[in-house]
């Protein structure tokens, strides 16, 4: 007794020394030690009291397989378990739990038909283990067998099942189980009652689900998270928060689960002011820090528009986890922060947290809508050389995406062509979508074909093309195009806009006269048409695409949707404060230079996001304006800089702090395959150091390379060297530097780690 209370309480050594000090030691006491040591993480103990352990009964057998297993050895484990004298149940389920855990199913079936006896535990441990593994059809096939043998179903089975119900959507059977828990008197057991509302929320049975919880007046926390977690699944966000407010009222205490369940159906609704308020009950309950939370606000704060509240979240986490990075990268993307995305990535490195596909996916997105054509192409070589099994087909749509964007159609269109994984037509897409933004007729007709081959009744397609058609003046194949669509039975998308009021959504299509304001709203347009005017706007009549008068043209521009909605939120909200616009499609091209002339009349920030498009990168672009300034750093096309070496000479004093300067030398690859140079200085001999520095990187350039090639270099202010570079310079095209000093005492040859490299790229500055 003494020695089992010792262990649970973590008290080893104490139980250690009355162990030793035991005049009589039966296999009782040799089973607790051994047990107390595997529990309190003492493998080598636990194994060395096993093998001085006179008498062994199959409990002590046992008791080192699950040890064994515990610790993740399962060849030990199971070498023991083939070597045990005797098995009981209890040994061939700890063996076959252990195999499930480890993923190696097929060794635990096998197992379990060689059992030659089974209890409840050896079921139920297949039907979860199955489950667990993905393999949620045989568990249930499992479950079938066991009530065909006649086995009396645990608490635990009934959980495990209605869990696989769940994740398969396998209604009938679960409605089965049901009235088998009714029929066995589990109806009020509180797991039962998480798992059927889990199965029925799953199944889009809300109201089984709530017949079920309203069954009894529940206390605890789970219970409520389950039926929370329900309504958000469902969509069903308003009566989500019902939910979360009456846990509140009837003092249930909220935990992680339910803030994160709460702040999605936030984001759901875009109730940018429920979410401050479920916010403020986070901080006041202690959660303010919590990491799923932090998440979980992070979202809600980027989908509702308010990216500072995002950032704010995210710095106040304690302990960030990839998810919490991700978050923030992918949201400030879409709000077109590009300078904060590699900022924060550069964070991200430091941290030595290792990125993922989902990184890379918002950091490339993030180069798009900033016009960061360099870096993208950058961040996606390393991808395809260091990460290739991580490279996914978003990350191809993205890297298109910057291509096109930036004009580069034609090499956006060999990328599409030369693709490792198969394209689909969300990559061609992509293409076409910057197609009429460069007016390129010919890339735009070999993308569309290419997607109508693999989606034939894809209607973004033939709409895209038919706008490519129109802005060209070539009417004839517009009309050409939307008789097809007709004959196709394909019908366009509706654009649409909306604005979210004190939990309202109010939604706008172009020239809309249906709504109750509609009056106060065209006459706050017409008042902006003029104060445009003012400021020397010219409707750009390329976006209006009927072939109509030019006057026509003007008019139906100034009524687009998200102008709509842009007057709605005016004429609506205080003066000063930020209208959040959401639309469905992307944005007009002429509407997004008059939103950001009207953020200057009005002096307001126009937040301006689309929700879900197939052209978009991630289905996400956040244009904002700010006073008529874009948020996105307004890169609209990749703005080159040259460089002149010779006018960039500084003096010594300038970067005499620089303690190390490391020089990168490759042929356009992204990390050096031979040469990699660095050179320690003290700075008391500054002169001595610049020309021992300049003739290290001479010799390696002069010697390896050839006009033209590329060179990196690793420090930033190389970008001063003094006038001797001039020899060399017309040798390098393309030019990085990063003020990371690299530390060494000598001159010597390294290679820089992956998290070096992702640093440079980060801090690269184009020169040329």
């Amino acid at each position: 007794m003494m020695i089992d209370g010792y262990a649970l309480n973590h008290r080893l050594d104490d139980a250690i020394q009355l162990f030793e000090k035991m005049p009589v030691r039966d296999t009782v006491s040799w089973n607790s030690m051994i047990k107390g040591c595997l529990n309190g993480g003492d493998l080598i103990t636990a194994k060395k009291l096993f093998d001085e352990m006179p008498g062994r009964n199959v409990v002590s057998w046992t008791t080192m397989v699950n040890g064994y297993l515990q610790f993740g050895k399962i060849e030990v484990a199971e070498r023991l378990f083939f070597e045990m004298p005797v098995k009981d149940v209890a040994a061939w389920n700890s063996m076959i739990n252990g195999y499930l855990k480890s993923g190696r199913v097929d060794e635990a079936v096998n197992l379990f038909r060689k059992m030659p006896s089974r209890n409840v535990i050896s079921w139920t441990s297949m039907i979860d283990g199955l489950d667990y593994n993905g393999r949620n059809d045989e568990a249930l096939i499992f479950y079938k067998k066991m009530v065909g043998f006649g086995v009396k179903l645990s608490s635990n089975t009934v959980s495990c099942v209605l869990k696989a119900c769940a994740n398969v959507m396998a209604l009938h059977l679960g409605v089965q189980t049901h009235c088998q828990v009714v029929k066995l008197g589990f109806s009020f057991d509180e797991f039962i009652c998480t798992s059927l509302l889990t199965f029925y929320a799953n199944c889009k049975q809300m109201e089984n689900a709530c017949k079920v919880f309203n069954e009894k007046l529940h206390g605890n926390v789970v219970i409520w998270t389950a039926l929370l977690t329900g309504y958000g699944l469902n969509h069903k966000h308003e009566s989500a928060l019902m939910v979360f407010g009456d846990m509140i009222r009837m003092a249930v205490l909220p935990n992680q689960s339910s803030f994160t369940s709460a702040l999605n159906s936030c984001s759901g609704l875009e109730a940018l002011d429920k979410g401050k308020e479920i916010h403020a009950v986070s901080v006041k309950l202690g959660l303010g820090s919590d990491v799923f939370v932090g998440n979980s606000l992070i979202v809600m704060y980027t989908v509702c528009g308010s990216i500072n509240d995002a950032v704010a979240a995210f710095s106040n986490i304690g302990e960030k986890n990839v998810v919490s990075w991700n978050s923030i990268i992918v949201g400030s993307a879409k709000h077109g922060q590009g300078k904060l995305v590699l900022t924060l990535f550069s964070r991200m490195i430091r941290d030595e947290v290792d990125p993922d596909e989902i990184s890379f996916t918002g950091l490339l997105s993030a180069c798009s809508h900033s016009g960061m054509l360099q870096k993208a192409r950058c961040f996606f070589e390393y991808i395809s050389r260091y990460k290739s099994t991580a490279i996914k087909l978003q990350h191809y749509v993205c890297m298109v995406d910057v291509l096109s964007r930036c004009g580069k159609l034609e090499e956006a269109e060999e990328l599409i062509k030369n693709m490792k994984v198969k394209p689909n037509s969300i990559v061609w897409l992509a293409l076409l979508s910057a197609c009429r933004m460069h007016s390129n007729l010919g890339v735009a007709e070999r993308a569309a074909k290419s997607i109508l081959d693999l989606e034939p009744n894809c209607s973004a397609a033939y709409v895209l093309l038919s706008n490519i058609y129109a802005s060209a003046g070539k009417w004839s194949d517009v009309s050409r195009m939307r008789v097809r669509m007709k004959q196709a039975g394909i019908v366009k998308q509706l654009g649409y806009s909306w604005v979210t009021l004190r939990g309202v959504r109010h939604e706008f299509v172009c020239a809309d006269r249906s709504h109750p304001l509609s009056e106060k709203i065209y006459q706050k347009l017409d008042w902006l048409g003029g104060k445009l005017k003012e400021f020397g706007y010219v409707p750009d009549e390329s976006f209006a695409l009927h072939d109509v008068e030019d006057e026509q043209k003007q008019e139906m521009l100034l009524y687009h949707s998200e102008r709509l909605a842009v007057a709605f939120g005016l004429v609506t909200t205080a003066e000063g404060s930020t209208i959040t616009v959401m639309k469905n499609l992307r944005a007009c091209g002429d509407c997004h230079s008059a939103i950001k002339l009207i953020a200057k009349i009005v002096g307001r920030e126009i937040i301006k996001e689309l929700e879900c498009e197939g052209l978009e990168v991630q289905g996400i672009e956040g244009l904002g304006h700010k006073r008529g300034e874009m948020s996105c750093d307004g890169h609209e096309v990749v703005n080159k800089r040259k460089l002149d070496w010779g006018s960039n000479i500084a003096s010594v004093s300038n970067i005499a702090s620089v303690g190390a300067v490391a020089i990168y030398v490759t042929q356009n690859q992204i990390l050096p395959q031979d040469n990699c140079l660095a050179t320690t200085r003290s700075f008391q001999s500054q002169f001595n150091a610049y020309k021992k520095v300049n003739k290290l990187f001479a010799d390696v350039v002069n010697e390896h390379y050839e006009e033209g090639d590329v060179v990196w270099c690793h420090d930033y202010h190389l970008m001063f060297l003094p006038k001797y570079l001039k020899e060399w310079n017309s040798k390098m095209k393309v030019g990085w530097f990063l003020h990371t000093p690299f530390p060494s005492s000598e001159i010597h040859r390294t290679l820089p780690s992956r998290s070096e490299l992702l640093r440079s790229v980060l801090a690269a500055d184009l020169v040329g």
